[in-house]
């Protein structure tokens, strides 16, 4: 039977019947990207954030996913904040029969960082922060093999990261399928750490004293750590390659080296040597794959085509050669 989804009508009494809040709430409605319903809902003691996994991702094509990722979601949630309790919102509540997890809701200054670096606003000490902080997670899940059987499971993953990101741009490019092949292979089958899955832009928020606080763990899984890391840096190469401002490109590249030497610096773990090719087909996913971003324009799809397609050939490419 389906389930019928939360909104901003049923969310109060759904959140008072689990004993959540009392009395009377303001409810209202956030962006909550393609995968979630998302409700902020503050009582007189309370400031909290809800969000309900959808069955189907609002995307243009069907895009379905398994609603269970909210516990897997939840239960990333409550690790990670256990190990860098600033870096994470505080889990207050998991429903795994509706899908659902509450957590504290952040200050409201916060901001996206994918919306501060569209706005020009690249602050090279928030991509060291990040990896520093990736880095740290990559080691506890490489030191804790009880933390590593607990997300062994990754056909989320399958559904959410390879099949619409490398598989999809290796079925409209038979030239580069050999390589991407390899590609998925090093990601599904060399398992070394816990990793989150969607370290994106999208899911960072930036605090009035810009340290940031990362979300959406739905994706986490034990695999390996060079997705997170490329991940996160093909969208700053996307946001690269979408503008001609010397400046913005410039703290753009340095922003991208700054993350990837501080979780060098920090992490156990020894950056893949295919980081640069990973890289180079998620940014080209976000072109030609199921997801594609929504603020490049023409000029700029091309110029990532014509730069992630050339990278994917050449076996001597670097992480610095893709922001050039």
């Amino acid at each position: 039977m389906k389930k019928e989804l939360l909104d901003e009508t049923s969310v109060v009494e759904y959140l008072t019947k689990r004993s959540i809040i009392s009395g009377r709430a303001q409810v209202e409605i956030l962006t909550g990207g393609v995968s979630n319903v998302v409700l902020a809902v503050k009582d007189s003691k309370r400031d909290l954030v809800l969000k309900q996994a959808l069955p189907q991702l609002k995307v243009a094509a069907v895009w379905k996913a398994d609603q269970r990722r909210a516990i897997i979601e939840a239960n990333g949630m409550k690790l990670l904040h256990s190990i860098t309790p600033d870096n994470v919102p505080e889990l207050i509540d998991l429903d795994p029969e509706e899908f659902t997890l509450t957590m504290t809701r952040l200050p409201r200054e916060c901001t996206v960082w994918k919306s501060d670096l569209l706005d020009g606003v690249i602050k090279v000490s928030i991509g060291s922060d990040l990896g520093r902080i990736l880095a740290t997670w990559h080691n506890f899940g490489a030191d804790s093999k009880s933390a590593r059987d607990s997300y062994l499971e990754d056909s989320l993953f399958d559904q959410l990261r390879v099949t619409p990101f490398y598989r999809a741009v290796a079925k409209v490019n038979p030239a580069l399928d050999a390589r991407i092949q390899e590609l998925i292979r090093e990601i599904t089958e060399i398992k070394l750490t816990l990793v989150h899955g969607d370290f994106s832009p999208k899911n960072i928020m930036i605090t009035g004293e810009d340290k940031p606080i990362v979300l959406d763990f739905e994706v986490m899984h034990t695999g390996n750590p060079v997705f997170d890391l490329a991940f996160v840096s093909a969208h700053l190469l996307c946001k690269f390659l979408r503008t001609q401002d010397l400046t913005q490109r410039a703290a753009l590249r340095q922003c991208a080296i700054a993350f990837r030497d501080s979780y060098a610096k920090t992490s156990e773990i020894e950056i893949a040597a295919a980081l640069p090719h990973h890289v180079a087909v998620i940014a080209l996913a976000r072109v030609e794959g199921v997801s594609p971003v929504n603020y490049l324009d023409g000029a700029g799809k091309i110029r990532v085509q014509e730069l992630t397609k050339a990278a994917l050939t050449n076996p001597s490419m670097t992480f610095e050669g893709l922001f050039v």
